[in-house]
C-alpha cells in the first residue's frame, strides 16, 4: 500500500494512540495457530472499509492482508473492546487540554436502512422497512462522547439512560476524571418524569422540551451541534446503510467513526 494512502487513513499520531491498545495474540506453545500479521496494515484496512463503505471481499490487495484475515482481526478487536478504548484514549487527550465542554450534553438519534441482523426493527417513518437507529450523546460543542445502536422501532427515550451511563470517565486538565455534564439537552421525544428525576438524582439539570407545552425548536441554537455530529459520523460510508449481520459489528464501526471524528478535531487543535 502506498505511503500516502496509509498516512491519510491512519497518521502516525493516530497509530501511536491505537497501537498500545491492541490486544496481543500469543503464539501457541504447540505451534500452529494464526500466522502473524502486520497489525497496522490490518488497522488501515478496517479504516478503509469504514471510510469507503466497500465490502470485506472487495478490500484492495494493496493493503497486503487478505479480506478474511482483516475481517477476523476486526472481529477479535471488536470482542476485545478496542474501538471503545481508542475513543476514550482520544477523548482523554481532549480532556487533558481542557477541550471537552462539560457545561451540557446533547442527545439525538438517526435511522439507517438495515439489510439483516440483530439490533434491527421495522422503521415506522420509512414504510416499515427494516432498519437500525444510531444514538449519539455529545458534549456542548458536538464532540461525540457516547454511542448506541438499536432497532429502528425502538423509541429514542429508551436510549437516554444508557447513553448517560455510557459517558466515559475522561481526563481533566486539573483534578479527577469527569463523566457528568452540567445539563442534558434533548427534544420532547426524551421527556418523562421518571427520566427527569433520574437525571436530577445524578446532579444533571435536564433541559428537555415538554410535550404539548414547549416546541423542540426552542433547542435550535444547541440542536444543530448534535445534528452536525451525526453528519460527521455519516461521512463514513459504511454507516449510511447497515450490512453487518451482527449488531456488535455495526456498533464497532460507529465507535471507530466517533474515534476518528474526535481525532480529526484533535489534530486541528495541534496545528
Amino acid at each position: 500500500m502506498g505511503v500516502g494512502l496509509s498516512q491519510r487513513l491512519v497518521p502516525d499520531e493516530l497509530w501511536s494512540l491505537a497501537a498500545p491498545l491492541l490486544p496481543s495474540f500469543p503464539s501457541r506453545p504447540q505451534g500452529g495457530g494464526t500466522a502473524p500479521v502486520d497489525e497496522r496494515a490490518v488497522f488501515n484496512a478496517v479504516v478503509y472499509v469504514l471510510t469507503s463503505g466497500c465490502t470485506w471481499r472487495h478490500l484492495p490487495e494493496t493493503f497486503g492482508v487478505s479480506p478474511a484475515t482483516a475481517h477476523r482481526r476486526f472481529s477479535a478487536w471488536t470482542k476485545a473492546g478496542l474501538w471503545r478504548r481508542l475513543h476514550q484514549a482520544i477523548l482523554d487527550e481532549f480532556g487533558a487540554r481542557g477541550e471537552v465542554d462539560w457545561t451540557s450534553a446533547i442527545v439525538d438519534a438517526a435511522s439507517v436502512r438495515a439489510k439483516k441482523g440483530s439490533l434491527t426493527g421495522r422503521n415506522p417513518v420509512d414504510r416499515g422497512k427494516k432498519g437500525s437507529k444510531l444514538h449519539v450523546l455529545s458534549d456542548a460543542q458536538g464532540l461525540p462522547l457516547a454511542l448506541g445502536v438499536s432497532g429502528a422501532n425502538v423509541h429514542n427515550s429508551q436510549a437516554l439512560l444508557p447513553l448517560v451511563v455510557g459517558i466515559p470517565a475522561t481526563r481533566s486538565r486539573r483534578g479527577p476524571r469527569r463523566r457528568r455534564p452540567g445539563r442534558l439537552r434533548a427534544d420532547k421525544a426524551y421527556y418523562s418524569s421518571e427520566r427527569l428525576r433520574w437525571l436530577r438524582g445524578r446532579g444533571i439539570v435536564p433541559r428537555i422540551a415538554r410535550p404539548g407545552i414547549e416546541s423542540s425548536e426552542r433547542l435550535g441554537r444547541h440542536r444543530w451541534k448534535i445534528e452536525r455530529s451525526i453528519s460527521w459520523l455519516f461521512g463514513y460510508r459504511r454507516l449510511t446503510t447497515r450490512y453487518e449481520r451482527r449488531g456488535s459489528h455495526f456498533l464497532a464501526f460507529l465507535g471507530l467513526a466517533a474515534a476518528l471524528t474526535c481525532y480529526k478535531k484533535l489534530a486541528k487543535l495541534a496545528t
